[in-house]
This record gives C-alpha cells, sequence and structure tokens, in this order.
C-alpha cells in the first residue's frame, strides 16, 4: 500500500468509521486513526482493520504522527 493507493479512499476504521490516514512507522506502513490514536498495522499489505488489532499510541507518538501526516498533506 502506498499513499497514492486508490483503496485508502475506501478503508475506514472499524470503531468509530472514520477515515484513516496512512504513516510510515519504523521499518513499515501503519493506518492512524487521529481521532481515538490508535495505529493499524499493514502485514504484507494487508492493513489489519479488526478492533483489536489498533495499538494505542502515545501522546508524543500522536504529536509525531500528526506533523508527517500534515507534512505529507501538504
Amino acid at each position: 500500500m502506498t499513499p497514492d493507493d486508490p483503496l485508502l479512499a475506501l478503508l475506514a476504521c472499524p470503531l468509530d468509521k472514520g477515515p484513516l490516514s496512512l504513516v510510515p512507522e519504523e521499518d513499515a506502513w501503519a493506518l492512524y486513526n487521529p481521532r481515538l490514536r490508535l495505529s493499524y498495522p499493514i502485514v504484507d499489505g494487508v492493513p489489519q482493520l479488526l478492533p483489536s488489532s489498533g495499538r494505542k499510541v502515545s501522546a508524543e507518538d500522536h504529536e509525531r504522527l500528526l506533523a508527517r501526516i500534515e507534512a505529507a498533506a501538504g
């Protein structure tokens, strides 16, 4: 999955049904929900969008991810 993948516009958070942002993580990509501060991994190109797959993000990581999202958007 890449930032320009049309599938990204169709994916939604399984909990609040809102949009997700594609963000780089340590050595892979993840889908991030800034409203709930949850990060969903992408494993072998497949988004893991089960509610139990969401990883809670710390306040520090949340700010870092928001900065990356804003930088990519503009």
